[in-house]
Order: structure tokens, then sequence, then C-alpha cells
């Protein structure tokens, strides 16, 4: 395989892609004094206020035993709680509290800026296109992996 293969293969796009991407969002999140980790799992309490942990954990795809340690330091800074259920104390729900909400309108007006900043370096039809494209992938791979 030639070395311009190698390099314009799928996985190494992606790689290339999150290298190009991640650095912005990190800088928002890091200017918080947050983890890419902790920003994604504040992202989703943000859209849901209380999830199961292991929904949690599935979507940010975070593993359940790294979770712990996210979860641990948001807590730590009064920015989660944990919530065990009364009819299973194995389940636990991690919600966002008041001081996480308050984080919520100082973080996210920078994340959609930077989201209207990497729209603008392509044009819509292929920036919809492109997400779209991924979506199939990941929806065809994980109804496979499903059937395994």
């Amino acid at each position: 395989m030639a070395i311009d293969q190698f390099s314009g293969s799928m996985p190494m796009m992606l790689n290339r892609a999150l290298d190009a991407v991640m650095p912005r969002f990190r800088k928002i999140f890091n200017d918080f004094d947050l983890t890419e980790q902790q920003g994604r799992v504040l992202r989703v309490l943000w859209e849901h206020d209380s999830i199961a942990f292991r929904e949690l954990s599935a979507l940010t795809l975070i593993p359940p035993p790294s979770l712990v340690g996210v979860i641990d330091r948001l807590q730590k800074a009064d920015l989660v709680g944990r919530r065990r259920s009364d009819a299973d104390r194995r389940k636990v729900s991690v919600y966002v509290t008041e001081a996480g909400k308050e984080l919520e309108a100082r973080i996210m007006p920078r994340v959609a800026s930077t989201y209207a900043e990497l729209k603008q370096t392509v044009d819509a039809a292929s920036w919809t296109s492109a997400l779209r494209g991924l979506k199939q992938i990941v929806a065809a791979l994980e109804q496979q992996a499903a059937g395994d």
C-alpha cells in the first residue's frame, strides 16, 4: 500500500479531522479548568439534566471505569451530583447542579461560535453530507456489531 493511500485512508482522515477540530473545543473547556471528557459529560447533562450512568457512558463514549473518575472530579467541583435508585441501589443517575447549569451559560456561547466558524470552512452541502455520511457509517457498523 502506498503512503498516499495510507494517509488518505478513512482512519487517518478521521484522526486528522479530530486533530484539526478538537483543539478548538479543548481550549474552551481548558479555559474553565475542565478536561475534554468533563466537557462531554456536561454537554450531555445540559441536554438531559439527569441521566442514567450507563447511558451517560454510552453517549459520551467514556468507558464506565473512566467515567467514575470524571464524575468524581465534576462532583468535587459541585458541577454534578449522583442519585441512587430507590428501586435498585445498583442504578445510579447523574445530574447537573445549579453551578453546572450556570457554567453552561458561560461555555455554550463559545461552543456555538466555534461550530459556526467550523461550518464556514466548507459549503453547507459539504458539511451536511459529511455529517450524514459519518452517521450512516456509524449506524451501519453498530447494527452489524449488534448482529454479531
